[in-house]
């Protein structure tokens, strides 16, 4: 489902109405979609690849729970945004799913600024990741959120080895706390290339 778009706009959203017609055969290609932009590290986290479709899908939601209408819109494009890649970049939401609170309390307060050790590696290229700057990630006492939004730029260069399927894809991080990496399958691969110009 490739596409160039790099910005949703209210043109981009159906009313209420229509797409309360459409939800369900849209949330299953949005599901479907979204199976190959996903990637586990380690016991706790997970990475979800953000585009235009999963940023649309997010908005459609959030205006169908919310009904907020056009105020609401105004706010949701700006907040989803910054999150469709560019051209130059791949986008990634990184959560650490811990259902028990006292467990992720206890983790998440040993993983301060994790947001600035994830990395991407190819071709003996480390690229780190660039926390979107909307607010600090990490509180004074050093625990860190449970939700991280990432920006991994790249440059042409970096852009044509990693559109090689023959390149080898790790994404991971180099905290101390939580030292895990793993290969990107091929098919989460072929599909990022789609959101690289």
């Amino acid at each position: 489902m490739p596409n160039k778009n790099k910005k949703i706009n209210a043109s981009n959203i159906l009313n209420l109405e229509a797409y309360s017609k459409e939800r369900k055969s849209i949330r299953a290609r949005v599901v479907e979609m979204k199976k190959n932009r996903r990637v586990s590290l380690g016991p706790y986290s997970t990475f979800y690849f953000e585009n235009f479709y999963t940023m649309q899908a997010q908005i459609q939601e959030m205006l169908y729970i919310e009904k907020g209408g056009e105020e609401q819109l105004k706010d949701e494009l700006e907040a989803y945004n910054p999150l469709i890649p560019q051209g130059k970049e791949l986008v990634a939401t990184f959560m650490f799913e811990i259902d028990n609170p006292e467990t992720r309390k206890k983790i998440l307060s040993n993983l301060g600024n994790v947001e600035k050790k994830i990395f991407l590696n190819f071709n003996n290229q480390k690229i780190y990741a660039i926390p979107e700057d909307d607010l600090e990630r990490t509180d004074e006492h050093g625990k860190t959120s449970s939700v991280h939004f990432l920006h991994f730029y790249m440059s042409d260069d970096q852009i044509s080895d990693f559109k090689n399927l023959s390149s080898k894809i790790e994404i991971g991080t180099d905290h101390e706390n939580y030292p895990h990496s793993t290969m990107i399958p091929k098919a989460t691969h072929e599909a990022l290339i789609d959101d690289l110009d």
